[in-house]
């Protein structure tokens, strides 16, 4: 897996790898360009059961090609989980034209379910009956209201479920599923793109003076929705001021990056022009100066 995958990919990955004595390999990652195919290429062997990858990093919003990697996989016996969460809703994702066998994702990003919304599961038709949820709960059971005395799974996906879905999250997830549909992806990612063109356009023109320097792919073909931009090593107490004196948020990350989420259904191209202008005058004015360097729990 990517060495610089989300921090619960790699722990959960990391966890079942120790019990089951499996030797876990983290294939080494670019913190701006995410992770090089050539790369995936020299470790995939005989040996390899499992690869595990984000379709979208974290860290840079650099975007892989999930056709060629399914593909550069399979070719050695290997099946690929898929994590999509920050792809989901603003990139077009065909798991089944690209030949995917297994996905995971969270709708609270792009999928405008806010906290607490519904994960979601993806697990091909043939591979349904085939694998087995490794925590067994009444509502994957056969038969539920039977009560029977041993676990016997459903045959299709509602085995992996475990135990009541939050059903008000589930509720209100349907109206934010269809703003998307009304909306179109296609339509969604080419707001995307240009938002994220204006957003580099800007940290170019204003933020590079000051220090700062892309962390984003910049090819439309490689990138996600969203501006990443490494900056000094003051940049978590940027991050604080933008929020409570130019009420810009974004999101730090070590060691020195900003991440600047851009949502296409609801981020308008002034939203972004006035972000990044507030985000210059907070930097050239030394506003973040008495912001202390210790970092919060959640930045």
């Amino acid at each position: 897996m990517d060495a610089e995958d989300f921090p619960t990919n790699r722990y959960i990955v990391q966890g079942l790898a120790e019990q089951r004595g499996l030797r876990l390999v983290r294939l080494p990652s670019e913190l701006d360009g995410g992770l090089d195919l050539d790369a995936l290429r020299s470790a995939l062997n005989g040996d390899v059961v499992l690869v595990v990858l984000s379709l979208v990093s974290y860290r840079s919003g650099a975007l892989l090609d999930m056709a060629q990697v399914n593909d550069l996989a399979h070719a050695v016996g290997a099946r690929v989980v898929w994590d999509v969460s920050h792809a989901a809703g603003a990139v077009p994702v065909d798991l089944a034209g690209a030949g995917a066998e297994l996905a995971v994702g969270c709708t609270y990003k792009y999928l405008n379910g806010g906290p607490g919304s519904p994960a979601f599961l993806y697990v091909r038709r043939d591979l349904q009956s085939r694998l087995r949820q490794p925590v067994w709960g009444w509502y994957g059971q056969r038969g539920q209201f039977e009560m029977g005395p041993d676990y016997d799974p459903v045959p299709g996906i509602e085995r992996f479920l475990v135990s009541t879905p939050p059903l008000v999250s589930l509720a209100a997830i349907d109206p934010a599923l269809a703003l998307v549909e009304e909306a179109g992806l296609a339509r969604i990612r080419a707001k995307g793109l240009r938002l994220g063109r204006l957003a580099d356009d800007l940290a170019d023109a204003w933020l590079t003076p000051l220090g700062f320097r892309p962390a984003s792919p910049r090819p439309p073909e490689r990138r996600g929705s969203g501006s990443h931009l490494s900056c000094t090593p003051d940049a978590w107490r940027i991050c604080q001021a933008l929020a409570a004196d130019a009420k810009v948020v974004c999101d730090y990350r070590v060691p020195d990056r900003l991440r600047i989420g851009l949502s296409p259904l609801v981020t308008r191209f002034t939203d972004v022009w006035d972000a990044l202008a507030r985000m210059r005058d907070v930097v050239a004015e030394g506003a973040y100066a008495s912001r202390p360097a210790g970092l919060a729990r959640v930045t």
